[in-house]
């Protein structure tokens, strides 16, 4: 018999049964990449995370004679409903056993805690910011995690969804480029060039952390203006910028940040990152000073980069702004010793980005899936 349990946030035990529960999921996965153990427990934490300053969320654990089987968390996000005039519930965190009756029983609750919180619609899966992955894998299942930058999951959660009814809403791609034989086309650096020397556009570069700490603010706030049209987007609050952009700051090389103004004001910005994903399998997600070391040591030594947070205020695409911010790319992936880039989760709404890409020649290799259900 299955039964399903609020998660007590306030027990240590419990939280940390809820954080280690992937681990036996994935202990035989070599493509699985670790969470930061202390992010997860942050998540669970109403006193620490941003979130809770306007929405909720509870989470819940399926036990099976005693044994853990699976979890789910469960999210109203009210800035989101507010922003875009709808009463959605998400789900994020979810993992199960391969076992359909235990994802059945943790959805008949999730969409129980849906209807009672007068919500009319559960999606997911669906994180706490917009840097928690989104999605439930569908292709790619043979490649490796980008760090915790998306969720990896085993092929037939897919299916435990179709056989729940639920049905796609949108898909997140994550494209690869061999960065040592790829070149961009001389006519976007061309375009770039020229619109730069018309004197608008200006790109700025970091050498140091500090320097890029006093462009944070700022940056944040141009989130909130280049991501709008986008499915996933929400007004992020002072206090969601400043706890997004501190995670961001803690694994950032400065000399791969750049930032776009336009007469100056910030309308793109180019974020990338060392892929860590292989330090955080050998170190468990942990945040012990060895551990620490380790993470700064592999972004030395990877040669994979993700491209994760690239993004030109609409208004400015057909004035030159995208290709200023492809050649960018080109010259960041190419300035350093990385043979392998991923632009991570690109939704298929994002017309085109997506289009820009094809283009270019860049190939998807995975998908990510979001998936909701009607109550």
């Amino acid at each position: 018999m299955v039964t399903i349990d609020k998660l007590d946030t306030a027990s240590k035990r419990e939280v940390n049964q809820f954080v280690k529960f992937p681990f036996e999921i994935y202990k035989d996965v070599p493509q699985w990449v670790p969470p930061i153990q202390a992010d997860i427990k942050i998540m669970l934490n109403k006193n620490k995370h941003p979130f809770y300053e306007h929405s909720n969320a509870e989470f819940f654990v399926a036990h099976r004679n005693r044994k853990m089987v699976g979890r789910i968390s469960l999210l109203e996000n009210k800035a989101y409903n507010k922003y875009h005039n709808k009463k959605q519930a998400s789900f994020y965190l979810f993992e199960c056993i391969d076992d359909q009756e235990v994802a059945n029983r943790l959805f008949e609750r999730a969409l129980d805690w849906t209807h009672r919180h007068k919500l009319n619609k559960l999606l997911g899966p669906k994180g706490f910011s917009p840097f928690d992955g989104y999605g439930i894998q569908v292709e790619g299942f043979e490649h490796r995690q980008m760090m915790t930058m998306m969720n990896y999951n085993k092929p037939n959660y897919s299916k435990f969804m179709k056989q729940l009814g639920f049905k796609k809403i949108v898909d997140w791609v994550s494209c690869y480029v061999k960065l040592d034989e790829f070149r961009m086309p001389e006519k976007v650096h061309e375009i770039a060039r020229k619109v730069q020397e018309r004197g608008y556009f200006k790109v700025h570069r970091f050498t140091t952390k500090g320097e890029l700490k006093k462009w944070a603010k700022p940056i944040g706030h141009a989130y909130n203006k280049t991501f709008v049209n986008n499915w996933e987007y929400f007004p992020l609050t002072d206090r969601e910028i400043e706890f997004t952009l501190g995670n961001i700051m803690a694994v950032a090389v400065p000399q791969l940040m750049k930032v776009i103004t336009y007469k100056d004001d910030i309308v793109g910005f180019l974020l990338a990152f060392p892929d860590i994903s292989a330090a955080l399998q050998r170190q468990n997600g942990t945040l012990l000073p060895w551990a620490l070391l380790d993470y700064m040591r592999e972004i030395k030594r990877t040669n994979w980069i993700s491209f994760n947070g690239v993004g030109v205020l609409p208004k400015y695409h057909g004035r030159g702004g995208n290709a200023l911010l492809f050649s960018e790319i080109a010259k960041t992936a190419q300035s350093f010793h990385f043979e392998h880039g991923e632009l991570t989760q690109i939704a298929e709404t994002a017309v085109q980005m997506r289009k820009d890409l094809i283009n270019l020649g860049v190939k998807p290799y995975k998908n990510h899936r979001i998936y909701g259900k009607d109550i």
